[in-house]
């Protein structure tokens, strides 16, 4: 099999792979957004709960929590799943993790905003809410899209772990064929996909960082 055919058999689970991608920032950014809030919730029953659910995702392994939501199901209470529930699962798994690293992120974000300018905004008569959407949020943005960055690409590698519940994406094919062939190249043909997805994911947020250059505060 030439190296271009095997591109050709990888595009298709590269597909897989960009679904994974897109639909775990999807949901995990608005969600970390959200447990950030819960995070930084002056009530001990919201905060305390909240910040053991970042301990557990941020201290144990991708591969283990995608394993627990494909299989807890059945294990915990009898239901029955289908492989038509690996692909969701896979998503749930992964937005769930991402949302409690993406909710640090917009924490610290949060709280290197001065306090004064939170005054200053009410002195304009700006409600809470326009405060932080038209004064904090774009700031915020700014001071945290490097470490976003860092997450999105650390991303495109994980989600080579579909494979763990056989979720047929980019590195799992690349497998199949190079145990077919007794070949390297699916493996050279899939870092060089990898490597070209995290350098477009790269270009992309430092674009965006341009573009936001001009809340400097």
């Amino acid at each position: 099999m030439s190296f271009w055919d095997i591109c050709t058999q990888l595009a298709g689970g590269m597909l897989t792979s960009l679904a994974i991608f897109v639909l775990t920032l999807l949901f995990s950014l608005p969600l970390g957004l959200l447990v950030a809030f819960g995070r930084m919730n002056k009530h001990a029953f919201i905060r305390i709960p909240v910040k053991i659910y970042i301990s557990i995702m941020r201290g144990t392994p991708l591969m283990l929590q995608l394993l627990i939501v494909y299989f807890g199901p059945y294990l915990l209470f009898g239901m029955e799943t289908t492989s038509y529930y690996r692909f969701p699962a896979v998503i749930i798994a992964f937005s769930i993790n991402y949302a409690a690293y993406f909710a640090e992120i917009y924490r610290a974000g949060i709280e290197s905003i001065p306090k004064g300018q939170y005054e200053a905004a009410q002195v304009l008569g700006l409600s809470r809410s326009q405060t932080f959407f038209r004064v904090i949020l774009p700031q915020v943005v700014k001071r945290i899209l490097p470490p976003v960055t860092n997450e999105v690409i650390t991303l495109v590698k994980d989600t080579s772990l579909a494979y763990a519940i056989a979720v047929t994406e980019m590195f799992t094919l690349a497998k199949q064929i190079a145990a077919a062939e007794t070949s390297m190249l699916p493996y050279l043909a899939a870092g060089i996909f990898y490597y070209v997805f995290n350098f477009v994911v790269a270009w992309s947020m430092e674009k965006a960082e341009k573009a936001f250059g001009y809340y400097q505060t």
